[in-house]
């Protein structure tokens, strides 16, 4: 509450759990986006849960169809509509909340190097027994009529080999600035400390050791 923005990783989530959260914070005024919404849980098997879409695609306006509801297919769609359902959407103040989600199949590149976040009270591992079944939402909206899901798991493929790479590489930079660090004389950093530009690392423990300084120097002016 009260960022700028906030990432949440789809991942894992109980799909209503989740729901209830984002919303309670889009109300609030906290802008959202929801990632990887194909890997969302609903509670409940495959079958019992395409028995409630078939009968919720028959729902349609009494004279004309075009004007709804819209039957989304798509993940991030699916779960927009469950939480534009626990939002007075028809309200300016609940318009305003749902333009404040956004919610995407995968990891956009955008939101790729941006820390993404988790919701404790909605993680399947933590709040659903483990012999409870349960349906990933990917799963489901291909079985009712979503066509990219093969396409995601590719771009996912993708995405994590990349990032593996780049963190490969940082490791070993990282590792190859610590090596050379070590390798520079003492005579080379002091001429450089003398013209500004070298600064002597904290020794291990210096930090505690100050505090319990301050502490003691407190206790005795007290």
């Amino acid at each position: 509450m009260f960022e700028k923005q906030i990432v949440i990783d789809g991942k894992g989530h109980m799909l209503g759990r989740l729901a209830s959260v984002v919303a309670k914070e889009l109300l609030a005024g906290q802008k959202i986006v929801v990632v990887r919404s194909e890997q969302i849980v609903m509670s409940g098997s495959l079958l019992r849960n395409k028995d409630k879409w078939a009968r919720y695609r028959k729902k349609r306006h009494n004279t004309n169809p075009v004007r709804g509801p819209y039957h989304f297919r798509a993940p991030s769609k699916m779960f927009f509509r469950v939480v534009k359902g626990m939002i007075p959407a028809k309200t300016f103040r609940g318009k305003q909340a749902l333009a404040r989600l956004a919610s995407f199949e995968g990891v956009p590149d955008d939101f790729s190097k941006m820390k993404r976040m988790v919701v404790p009270d909605a993680l399947q591992v933590l709040v659903s027994k483990t012999y409870r079944k349960t349906t990933v939402l990917g799963t489901l909206a291909s079985e009712v009529g979503w066509k990219h899901g093969d396409l995601i798991k590719k771009l996912e493929a993708a995405r994590i080999a990349k990032n593996a790479e780049f963190y490969a590489a940082k490791k070993a930079d990282a590792k190859a600035t610590a090596a050379a660090e070590a390798s520079v004389p003492a005579a080379i950093n002091a001429e450089l400390a003398s013209f500004g530009y070298h600064i002597e690392p904290t020794a291990p423990g210096a930090m505690k050791a100050l505090k319990e300084e301050f502490a003691t120097t407190l206790e005795a002016s007290e």
